[in-house]
């Protein structure tokens, strides 16, 4: 019988890269190697103003509307509950584990500004 397994937590996690993390094969890796996700800033830049806060990057914003949906995730907070908990979803999502997550009405605020016809002009993977 070994010992009592002990987590004590780290001040540093060295060597812990979320590339490695997500498998090859991972549905996620495997979208973002075949969707651009990047067309979106072109679609939404007239509807951001040019002052005030600085905004989360819309592709960001659209990644997240996507594995809300891709996951069946039944709301945005608790997309946003679960996200840090979920190492394939920062990484696709591009942020690593010490990273500010941006809160969940950011995606029902640029939803209702991006409109529906943003959402629905998304290229369709051939």
């Amino acid at each position: 019988m070994g010992p009592t397994q002990r987590r004590e937590p780290k001040l540093f996690y060295s060597g812990l890269d979320l590339e490695q993390r997500v498998p090859a094969g991972h549905a996620l890796r495997r979208i973002s190697g075949v969707v651009d996700f990047g067309f979106v800033r072109g679609q939404v830049r007239p509807l951001y103003g040019r002052r005030g806060n600085p905004s989360v990057d819309p592709v960001v914003l659209l990644k997240l509307m996507f594995v809300l949906y891709h996951e069946n995730v039944r709301s945005e907070r608790a997309l946003m509950e679960q996200r840090p908990l979920r190492l394939d979803w920062l990484w696709f999502c591009g942020y690593d584990l010490d990273d500010t997550l941006p809160q969940h009405s950011v995606i029902s605020k640029a939803r209702r500004r991006w409109g529906v016809g943003t959402v629905e002009a998304i290229p369709k993977p051939v």
